[in-house]
């Protein structure tokens, strides 16, 4: 009965991306948002990003949400809206200020998280992007388990060049085998820093061993890209505007539009090996 009801509320949603990242700090929220941005970029395409970080909810921050609250109808919870095509859920919108802690146990999380999925009301809806929290626990177990009810793409994973980085990265890829989720790719954050003035290229990071690049060969994984450092970045997203917007000639910018081409694609493709299937 469960699964029904989830299929039901999710019949009209065509393509489902997980975000997940070994660990935090990497960018995976920012990664989500920007991702978000680039596909409503195409204003025919209708976009959802659900936010199922529920302890650390930055989505609302990053799309220029915070303040806002969830209402109700009589379909359910409408979504908060960045544009008429990209609609937003987060538990941020459910608490009463920014600052408040979120402290609960692992049911209740999966209880909120099954909600979201149950009773947002999303509409017909292109893509829905899922931005999670670090690492590989409740919240990954749940989503991928409601989700089953109904169809996941795969999963983006988001990590920056540096060992340290890449072993969680690891145990993230062996969690989506296990689990039969299907991994779009990996995206390296943070890939270096060409400095404005002197255009000079330093590696923030370090890739120790190979950075990303190494890793994907050796795990037979895609590489997506790699998005270089920019300050514009963080500044775009501490005043909850979209990068893409306020800096489409960056080369950070350039690295994202060809990462969300070919999570289109990828899309698009399994897609129609689904309907071959069926």
């Amino acid at each position: 009965a469960e699964a029904a009801e989830l299929r039901a509320r999710l019949r009209a949603v065509r393509h489902t991306v997980l975000v997940l990242s070994g660990k935090g700090g990497v960018g995976k929220s920012t990664f989500s948002a920007l991702l978000a941005h680039g596909l409503a970029a195409d204003e025919t395409k209708q976009v959802a990003l659900l936010d199922i970080d529920i302890c650390g909810p930055s989505i609302p921050k990053i799309m220029g949400l915070e303040g806002e609250q969830v209402h109700q109808s009589g379909s359910g919870w409408s979504p908060v809206y960045v544009e008429e095509n990209l609609g937003v859920m987060s538990v941020g919108f459910l608490l009463s200020s920014p600052d408040d802690a979120v402290i609960w146990r692992g049911p209740k999380k999966n209880g909120l998280i099954k909600q979201f999925l149950r009773d947002v009301d999303w509409g017909e809806v292109d893509y829905l992007i899922v931005d999670t929290p670090p690492g590989t626990s409740d919240e990954h177990l749940s989503i991928v388990q409601y989700l089953s009810a109904t169809h996941i793409d795969g999963a983006v994973i988001v990590t920056t060049p540096q060992e340290v980085s890449l072993q969680d990265v690891r145990k993230e890829i062996n969690f989506c085998r296990k689990v039969k989720l299907p991994i779009i790719g990996v995206v390296e954050n943070m890939s270096g820093f060409v400095c404005p003035k002197c255009k000079n290229e330093s590696q923030i990071f370090p890739p120790t061993t190979g950075g990303a690049e190494k890793m994907c060969q050796n795990l037979s994984v895609s590489l997506l890209g790699k998005v270089p450092l920019d300050p514009q970045i963080g500044k775009s997203c501490d005043r909850g505007q979209s990068f893409l917007a306020e800096a489409p000639e960056s080369p950070a910018t350039l690295s994202y539009r060809n990462i969300i081409q070919r999570i289109q694609e990828y899309c698009e493709q399994h897609h129609l090996q689904e309907e071959k299937i069926m």
